[in-house]
């Protein structure tokens, strides 16, 4: 996918939704894409996450505890956590079709954020605002 594409499909994910189309080509050149098997486990609940994943095509389910808490999508991350804080993974997710995704470290993204602390200001107004939605799911 060339760096124009990969740049269109990440105005879509709800994490980079604040940032401008010069920082999504440079969240798109840190990023690898890579292909991913149906039913091949993206990551593990309670293993140390150091990367994550934006789901570009396809379709993976997660589970949290061994049970079905979601479905993720196109435009859906996955790990998202660990690049900031590099904790355990707080759910599994497995690939329910075969998936494109684009993969970006912790390393990378933090590199990133060093350099433009305007983009990092952004992701954590989404991420505050999606800690806001699953309170207001589990609380009411």
């Amino acid at each position: 996918m060339s760096l124009k594409e990969s740049t269109e499909k990440l105005k879509d994910v709800s994490l980079f939704a604040g940032c401008s189309k010069r920082e999504l080509q440079r969240i798109a050149k840190i990023g690898d894409e890579s292909t991913v098997e149906a039913g091949r486990i993206l990551m593990e609940q309670g293993d140390a996450g150091r990367q994550a994943f934006v789901i570009l095509e396809g379709t993976a389910t997660v589970r949290r505890g061994g049970r079905k808490v979601g479905e993720l999508g196109p435009g859906d991350t996955a790990g998202e956590l660990a690049l900031l804080d590099r904790g355990p993974r707080t759910a599994q997710v497995r690939a329910t079709t075969n998936m494109r995704v684009l993969v970006l470290t912790a390393s990378g993204l933090m590199g990133l954020l060093d350099e433009t602390p305007n983009m990092a200001a952004k992701l954590l107004t989404s991420l505050a605002s999606r800690v806001r939605e699953l309170d207001r799911k589990i609380y009411g």
